[in-house]
């Protein structure tokens, strides 16, 4: 399974993540990001013969990763749905819950997915491939300043309006279904110096929308809040400033807009205590292993009682 695992994607910050959730041997536990089961995997080591842990993963291919252990369920759903997942399994609070919000190697590695523009294939990019809009068809059927707008808020591009006023215009000519034909439309509109990284950006803002990334977060966000115990452990890797803007924010004042709530003597009302108050990145040895890791960001924190 080891083996398996490294094809599929490289656990980040695997033993950082793992010993943020202070595991108890008899804890209940879930790892809301199942992808390769890595950390999955780590979480079981610790965890005793009456420990539990659930896995969630909306995508087919993460199911077929799945760990052969009585103490393990998976759960193949979007993450958003915590809560109702939680319910139906009759469990009532978790000590702990894992977030490595970055897409697996396997997603990049593969071309047939559409998420990366190394390889040409079909512009895809669903997570979940059960439903949903594609990218091809975020790109072809979106008025153009909701193109503009989606590459302006997920990309944090300064050219999102003429990247979308390209997109429109390449169109209304020939429907754009795969990567190639999408970058030819867009590649020109980025300067050589910086040309991977805004391409990656276009790639990213594309995906977000795709997937509806930001709304899921937020409602896991608020169903794990809900969900741990007292003394509960929320371990999160993230990967882009979106994503790492709502959790610092829900882990400092208990609500993903930052929002600071205060009780009549100034204190400040908020059901996290964070673990680390400093951001914890990866280890110069783990991002020369593995590169994906080097956007990576992990933050921790702890249920008040």
């Amino acid at each position: 399974m080891e083996n398996g695992e490294t094809a599929y994607h490289i656990p980040v910050m695997l033993k950082e993540s793992v010993d943020g959730m202070a595991i108890r041997p008899d804890g209940m536990y879930v790892d809301v990001t199942f992808g390769g089961g890595g950390h999955s995997r780590e979480i079981l080591s610790r965890l005793g013969a009456k420990g539990r842990l659930l896995g969630f993963d909306q995508d087919e291919d993460a199911e077929a990763n799945g760990i052969d252990d009585g103490r393990f369920v998976f759960v193949r759903s979007n993450f958003r749905y915590l809560g109702n997942f939680l319910r139906y399994h009759n469990v009532e609070k978790v000590d702990g819950i894992l977030a490595d919000l970055g897409v697996s190697s396997h997603h990049f590695d593969d071309s047939g997915r559409g998420f990366s523009f190394r390889f040409d294939g079909e512009l895809d990019m669903r997570m979940n491939r059960r439903g949903g809009i594609t990218a091809a068809g975020v790109v072809n059927n979106y008025e153009e300043e909701r193109l503009a707008n989606l590459f302006y808020l997920y990309g944090e591009l300064k050219n999102s309006r003429k990247l979308a006023a390209a997109i429109v215009c390449e169109r209304a000519k020939n429907r754009i279904r795969t990567t190639d034909e999408f970058l030819a439309v867009v590649k020109p509109l980025f300067g050589r110096e910086r040309e991977k990284k805004d391409l990656a950006r276009v790639f990213q803002a594309l995906r977000i929308e795709v997937n509806q990334e930001m709304a899921a977060l937020k409602e896991m966000l608020a169903a794990a809040a809900e969900a741990l115990k007292p003394g509960g452990r929320l371990v999160v890797i993230t990967y882009h400033s979106l994503e790492d803007r709502m959790v610092k924010n829900l882990m400092r004042t208990g609500n993903i807009e930052g929002k600071q709530e205060q009780d009549f003597f100034g204190n400040l009302q908020t059901p996290f205590r964070p673990v680390n108050n400093k951001v914890i990145v990866p280890a110069p040895e783990e991002i020369e292993r593995n590169p994906r890791s080097r956007s990576a960001k992990l933050r921790i924190a702890e249920k008040k009682d």
